[in-house]
């Protein structure tokens, strides 16, 4: 089971979304702007990325810019921030198993595939 934290506006989600389509990937797709990860999910999936929380904001996006950009924030506080803010993180994200990737290009799950 390949499990998508998917954005269907994005255009690299859904071409990531495509790639494990083609590859007949039994897929779990999770909305995670209709349904956001609590702060434990995302931990979980930080974790399996192997990144700090702050590689898994997306820092461009205005919430960011104007809410939290240049402040010292501990990595509990990010991943709040993310949890309470889904607009912010990174997508696409994919788990297979105890591997996972961000779809970013979207070629990049193929290796967990």
């Amino acid at each position: 089971m390949t499990t998508i934290y998917h954005n269907p506006r994005c255009t690299k989600s859904r071409e990531t979304l495509a790639i494990l389509e083609a590859k007949n990937e039994e897929i779990t797709i999770i909305k995670y702007l209709e349904t956001p990860p609590t702060s434990k999910e995302l931990s979980d999936i930080i974790k399996l990325l192997a990144i700090k929380p702050l590689e898994l904001v997306r820092k461009n996006e205005a919430i960011w810019k104007e809410n939290y950009k240049g402040k010292d924030l501990s990595d509990k506080e990010i991943i709040q921030i993310m949890s309470e803010n889904p607009k912010l993180i990174e997508r696409p994200v994919v788990i297979k198993g105890n591997k996972a990737v961000i779809g970013r290009p979207p070629e990049k799950v193929i290796d967990i595939i």
